[in-house]
């Protein structure tokens, strides 16, 4: 449903066009320093308004409602909510009889007999992607005393990994009113041995379910990823190098056996070309039954995996401060 998490509970509301946004967190320890402005460096780097991305200019100004007291978390469930104030609802009108080929229009429609909030996308939008960075930030918090760090960026976009090609793909599909695809990598350092618990809620099964909440996420790989079937045995085991598990190549991506090693855990994701874009697509016209063809208006990502980094950090620090509660590597800050 719309909540994760076995200990530190991750649950997200809102639609993008509806009157706010927000998550409700549970499992958070109490005595973390927590304030409103510690979420806006992070939902800053998530915002568009740079070129190839959205021209929608939200003021994302998270409101704590609960939780915290006297600037510090209380051990209670802690609820923060972004109210929308930059809605523009009137290209979605249009789109109602007409759903967006690669979007979720069609499917939210069937699956909730059409009383599903269409506007923005409703609740699959990319919009609740900020509610997702909220929760990271205090995820990144709880994992802060034990040094551990996780660090994402675009490698790829339409192809292309320098950054003059990168540019490039951008250029072409804001010009031909087109989108592009991209590859976005984290790289966590300071895991502890021993995160996971095999088989179903390994660390790869965990990270990857979380990873796929994000919209636009259509894969992901760890370590050497797919390359790895192009290895020989030979080549992609990792060699230890001593008690602690250290490796010399990093083949694994920081896991084996679904239990993180003490290596850099290194993971990318492949996200799609945004699904609205300005050039015409086919679909079907849910009144008449017949095939039209659709260009869709509005304010719209050119290439949505350059907001993406911030979020994968996000949704990977969940599950990890998540799995470190488990494992008791962390809790109650000590005030004494």
């Amino acid at each position: 449903m719309n909540t994760l998490g076995r200990l530190f509970r991750v649950s997200i509301l809102g639609e993008s066009h509806g009157e706010c946004i927000g998550v409700l967190l549970d499992g958070v320890p109490a005595g973390l320093s927590l304030s409103a402005q510690d979420f806006l460096p992070d939902l800053e780097r998530r915002k568009g308004g740079t070129k190839g991305t959205t021209p929608r200019k939200e003021e994302d100004a998270p409101l704590i409602k609960s939780g915290v007291f006297n600037g510090k978390t209380t051990g209670a469930p802690l609820l923060v909510l972004i109210e929308n104030k930059d809605m523009d609802s009137s290209a979605y009108e249009k789109l109602k009889d007409t759903p967006r080929p690669g979007h979720a229009d069609l499917v939210a429609k069937l699956k909730y007999g059409g009383f599903n909030d269409y506007r923005g996308g409703g609740h699959f939008s990319g919009r609740l992607t900020a509610a997702l960075v909220i929760a990271g930030v205090v995820a990144k918090k709880m994992m802060a005393a034990a040094k551990i760090k996780a660090e994402a960026n675009v490698v790829e976009i339409g192809g292309a990994k320098d950054a003059k090609g990168m540019e490039r793909a951008i250029d072409e599909a804001v010009k031909n009113q087109d989108s592009a695809g991209g590859i976005v990598e984290c790289r966590v350092n300071g895991l502890p041995v021993g995160l996971g618990e095999p088989f179903f809620d390994s660390a790869e099964s965990l990270l990857s379910h979380a990873i796929f909440s994000i919209p636009a996420v259509k894969g992901v790989e760890f370590g050497a990823g797919f390359a790895s079937a192009r290895m020989k045995g030979s080549e992609c085991n990792d060699a230890i190098v001593d008690a602690k598990g250290r490796t010399a190549t990093n083949n694994a991506g920081g896991i084996n056996g679904g239990i993180t090693n003490g290596n850099e855990l290194v993971l990318r994701v492949a996200v799609k070309p945004t699904a609205s874009i300005g050039k015409e697509g086919g679909t079907v016209n849910l009144r008449t039954g017949k095939q039209e063809g659709i260009v869709v208006s509005g304010r719209h990502d050119a290439c949505i995996a350059l907001r993406v980094p911030v979020v994968l950090e996000a949704v990977v620090a969940i599950v990890l401060a998540d799995l470190m509660l488990i494992e008791q590597k962390i809790g109650r800050v000590n005030t004494r």
